[in-house]
């Protein structure tokens, strides 16, 4: 598995990539995501984007960000935003290596040291709670004012 940089050659791909039709009440289309992280980029967060390669094939877009906790080890993060897998893919393990591979990115610490990683999820959504929970990372308790769970995977 890789991750690539989403350039003019393959913003289109990435951007008609589809999860299922059951998962389009979890997560919002690769193209609002890429303008979301295109503004937040602009207002001086640090987001990071990929297109997720297995076999020299498209199969999925991983958004994820870097918040040094303004300074402080101990609220310092990355987080996944969003990470989806073409619905053409699912059902192979992509999910779980794309998770693996974005965790030891955030290991490796491109943008700076974090204690945690972190993401959301909608607690409906069982399969990501069980991805996430199989991996290693724990609700903290925490919930976005879109009722969505905030769990954490700490480094």
């Amino acid at each position: 598995m890789e991750f690539r940089e989403i350039t003019w050659d393959n913003f289109i791909e990435c951007i008609e990539l589809q999860v299922t039709e059951e998962q389009k009440r979890f997560i919002s289309s690769n193209q609002h995501a890429l303008a979301e992280a295109y503004i937040a980029s602009k207002e001086g967060q640090v987001i990071i984007t990929f297109a997720i390669y297995k076999d020299g094939k498209m199969v999925g877009l991983i958004m994820m960000y870097y918040d040094d906790g303004n300074g402080n080890f101990d609220y310092s993060s990355y987080g996944v935003f969003k990470i989806m897998i073409d619905g053409r893919y699912q059902g192979k393990g992509y999910g779980k290596e794309a998770m693996i591979k974005a965790i030891e990115f955030s290991r490796a610490s491109p943008h700076g040291e974090a204690r945690v990683v972190e993401l959301t999820y909608k607690p409906e959504n069982l399969i990501a709670k069980n991805l996430y929970s199989s991996l290693g990372f724990v609700e903290t308790g925490n919930t976005h004012p879109s009722g969505e769970v905030y769990a954490e995977f700490v480094l």
